[in-house]
């Protein structure tokens, strides 16, 4: 009988949640949605000395803001708590004593100016930055080094020690990737990585690979910055007696900056101008003070959109379409098409997934966050009709969210200026009296919608021999203060026979 397809994301709380996280999350959640699976979120804090308060919170919601909710985690507990390795802290001890005994890890009692001393001594033109393996394993205070006596009384006496695991010098360890087929290492080139530090706390490599075991992962999928650590993993599992229940391995391809040369980061969002963390994160600097890092949700991105971006960055289904719902993504998602190689970070694509996102959105679920956003600009909206009327005109307009302040804002607020210049060029005394008498027609309107105004007013046009093209670019920017929104007469039925009235008259008197 084949076993429950289970998955995890395991994140350190240590800042903001970088969106290659979130397409982790996301390739992680699909497979266990598509296979009936559980897709669980482990936080991976036992490096204490990186953690950030609030960090863990902040991953949740994100999670939440992007629809991936899973179903075990700290916060809704499960069959496998605790999802906080620091809460599993004393199972881990067990684990790397037994691969002591087995002589397939070992003590190390190396003071921090010991092992700096190591990495002077034996730096050379080819090894700029010697690590700790099977060429200076003996030279170094181990229980490799040491005799047994020796290694027990330094135990007795309570010397501060690390569990290395001990790498074999000479074998090729190999696995089957599910995106990059058949992988091999060659052990000689791999450090004998640290496996449960002195204050007893197991690191990555330890936790991630008990962790799994006792969870019952079946599928791990990972970045491919991991790809390194895999041998180290692999040898772990064998050496614990576990390879049978190892999960299927796969490293997802790296996003790269806009230019393809390197993975994108923090620093090319600021640089570039465009957010790298799915929503705003504030860190703390040494000095005290605070850095706000711009996120996609703030930025005015929707979670479809955002899921559906991160979903191509690295995948498609081999056909043309480009927009998913997250009901497709699960239906139509399969590991063997995610791509080898990195996937390149275009802002501009990811607007137009924006873009087309708000175009389909149904104006009603648009409303709060319009609301919210316009009332963050001193906007308040008493009429829920009208805020549902403006959406529909204007939506098509807006890339991000946050453009409904430009696209919408002079629905409900006076503009504060008026571009009179891109007027004054043509304007003349003819124009100036033809305005007179629109302002009177407009005050004798008993109908006021956009196509009785639109007729109206060219009539009146003709009437005066004006053409109505020459008239039709000074009345918007009377009414919405530039060249830009949708049609002038839908402005003018939304905004009222009384403040068309008023704007009109200001920018005559401005002419």
């Amino acid at each position: 009988m084949a076993k429950k397809v289970r998955v995890r994301f395991a994140p350190s709380p240590t800042g903001g949640l970088h969106l290659g996280g979130v397409r982790t999350v996301l390739y992680n959640y699909l497979f266990a949605r598509q296979h009936g699976g559980d897709f669980v979120l482990r936080i991976e804090d036992t490096d204490q000395s990186r953690y950030v308060p609030g960090a863990e919170e902040y991953i949740y919601e994100c999670l939440k803001w992007c629809g991936l909710q899973p179903d075990e985690s700290p916060q809704v507990g499960g069959p496998f708590a605790p999802y906080r390795q620091s809460e599993r802290k004393s199972l881990y001890r067990q684990y790397a004593e037994f691969l002591v005994q087995e002589g397939k890890a070992y003590y190390a009692f190396d003071r921090p100016e010991e092992l700096d001393s190591m990495r002077e001594r034996f730096k050379t033109a080819e090894n700029p930055s010697p690590q700790y393996d099977h060429k200076v394993r003996q030279e170094m205070r181990n229980s490799c080094a040491l005799t047994f006596e020796e290694t027990e009384r330094l135990i007795a006496d309570g010397v501060p020690h690390v569990i290395r695991i001990r790498m074999p010098e000479n074998e090729t360890v190999s696995f089957t990737d599910m995106i990059r087929g058949e992988v091999s290492f060659h052990t000689g080139l791999v450090d004998d990585k640290v496996l449960l530090k002195a204050d007893g706390m197991p690191t990555y490599h330890l936790a991630v690979v008990v962790d799994d075991y006792l969870m019952k992962i079946t599928h791990a999928f990972r970045g491919e910055e991991w790809l390194p650590s895999a041998p180290v993993h692999i040898l772990l599992w064998k050496y614990l007696g576990w390879e049978a229940d190892m999960p299927q391995w796969a490293h997802l391809p790296l996003i790269l900056k806009p230019d393809g040369n390197g993975k994108l980061s923090k620093r090319d969002g600021d640089r570039l101008g465009f957010p790298v963390f799915a929503m705003n994160w504030t860190a703390k600097k040494e000095d005290g003070t605070t850095e706000l890092t711009k996120g996609f949700r703030e930025l005015g991105f929707l979670p479809e959109a955002f899921i559906n971006m991160l979903a191509m960055l690295g995948w498609n289904d081999g056909t043309d379409q480009e927009l998913f719902t997250l009901d497709e993504l699960v239906q139509k998602f399969s590991i063997d098409r995610v791509h080898k190689g990195g996937a390149k970070f275009d802002f501009e694509k990811a607007k137009w997934f924006n873009h087309e996102w708000i175009k389909k959105a149904d104006t009603a679920s648009l409303k709060a966050d319009v609301r919210r956003i316009l009332a963050d600009h001193d906007m308040s909206i008493i009429d829920d009709e009208q805020l549902g009327k403006v959406i529909t005109l204007v939506k098509e307009r807006c890339a991000l969210m946050t453009d409904f302040v430009e696209q919408a804002g002079f629905f409900f607020q006076t503009p504060q200026k008026w571009d009179v210049d891109a007027i004054k060029p043509k304007w003349n005394e003819a124009k100036q009296a033809f305005f007179g008498d629109v302002i009177n027609y407009l005050q004798q309107q008993t109908n006021w919608n956009g196509a009785d105004l639109e007729h109206g007013f060219k009539e009146l046009a003709a009437a005066k021999q004006i053409k109505a093209g020459e008239v039709l670019m000074p009345l918007r920017i009377m009414l919405v203060g530039g060249k830009f929104g949708p049609g002038v007469f839908d402005i003018a039925a939304i905004i009222g026979k009384e403040e068309t009235i008023v704007r009109v008259k200001k920018v005559l008197e401005l002419l």
